[in-house]
């Protein structure tokens, strides 16, 4: 690894599709061929977390299954069998480089509260301040669809987010994100400034040991450009990817972070818990939440949806379809569907009380 590297912290997440053979259980020569690259960039002084799937794929290799169960207590079975075996190929391949790892599994509720968001974070960065690599994947054995993030590509960008990394890693099977060019053929994107502008170029998965696609990726992309890390989506499968990527060649599809940066509580609120419900604003109240800086009020919600509750996580909408906003909700979904349209002084007549002047009050609030 040349000393000019052009990222210090990294998180890099493995797919599915880059460590399992067709059979399912995982292919140890991809992993070391994986393990190797890290190696290097460890020993030339880059922080590395690794954000690995594979471990359902290996446990329904011993469970002798080829599609990937439907149902959720097998699920969680071969992610019990499979999360010990994958954690034992990479501890051992590491342990001969004398690098030591650390198993980290999270389910959403652990980085939704708020001090368990905070514990994880603390307990990654002393790992990396004592160079341990930490080895990071979601908890199968016990989430369930209300906890989990549902794919590791979201899992890796929260990991992202609250370690500051300068870039996110997705090595997957693809060179990157294709669009269809004048001539009807594919043809790679390079670049992308803005993740909401290609967004419509994604596609789901394709695989029977996978979730995800590059609808997740994109959406992983947005998530950590919005806080000013760059994302790179790249073939993990070709030759010294990782070498290619940490010395500035062009070797994927580079998503550009942002230069406005989201605080660190902002970064919480934006993206580490479970959006329940969403709100349609009028173009007045979109020009004082983008442009004026102001909180959210009643008389700019034109249409609520979903059944949410007070401090609930909900998105906000133009009347276009564009998300613009989330954050923490001062009114339960039923409350704000009486009061939408209504000045802050019609509130209390119309609910018989007033809890807040705001729907969503700025301190609360994340512009997307």
């Amino acid at each position: 690894m040349k000393k000019n590297k052009k990222f210090n912290r990294v998180v890099i997440k493995v797919g599915t599709k880059i460590i399992a053979s067709k059979d399912a259980c995982l292919d140890k020569k991809e992993v070391e061929l994986l393990c190797l690259q890290i190696v290097k960039l460890l020993k030339s002084g880059v922080e590395v977390v690794l954000v690995s799937s594979g471990a359902i794929a290996e446990g329904m290799s011993q469970l002798k299954l080829s599609k990937r169960p439907k149902t959720l207590k097998i699920l969680q079975a071969a992610a019990a069998i499979g999360q010990s075996r994958l954690m034992k190929i990479y501890d051992n391949y590491f342990h001969k480089k004398k690098i030591v790892t650390a198993q980290i599994l999270l389910t959403r509720a652990d980085l939704s509260d708020r001090q368990r968001y905070l514990n994880a974070k603390n307990t990654v960065m002393t790992l990396l301040e004592k160079g341990i690599l930490p080895v990071i994947n979601e908890n199968d054995t016990v989430s369930t669809d209300e906890i989990k993030f549902g794919d590791n590509d979201q899992l890796s960008a929260l990991v992202a987010n609250f370690i500051s990394a300068e870039a996110l890693i997705i090595l997957t099977d693809v060179a990157g994100l294709y669009c269809v060019n004048s001539q009807g053929k594919q043809e790679k994107i390079d670049v992308v400034e803005d993740v909401a502008r290609v967004e419509h170029h994604a596609a789901g998965a394709g695989c029977e040991l996978s979730v995800g696609g590059m609808r997740t990726k994109l959406k992983a992309a947005r998530m950590v450009t919005s806080s000013g890390i760059t994302c790179i989506i790249a073939n993990g499968r070709k030759t010294n990817i990782l070498y290619d990527i940490m010395n500035g060649k062009n070797a994927g599809t580079i998503f550009k972070g942002k230069k406005s940066k989201l605080n660190e509580r902002k970064k919480w609120i934006a993206f580490s818990r479970k959006v329940k419900g969403k709100l349609i604003i009028d173009k007045g109240a979109v020009k004082a939440l983008c442009e004026q800086g102001g909180s959210l009020l009643s008389a700019g919600v034109i249409k609520v949806s979903g059944d949410f509750a007070y401090g609930d996580l909900i998105s906000v909408f133009s009347e276009s379809g564009k998300e613009l906003a989330r954050g923490f909700t001062n009114y339960a979904s039923k409350e704000i569907d009486k009061i939408k349209g209504l000045k802050t002084s019609e509130i209390e007549k119309k609910l018989g009380c007033k809890y807040y002047d705001e729907i969503i009050h700025r301190d609360n609030l994340v512009i997307l």
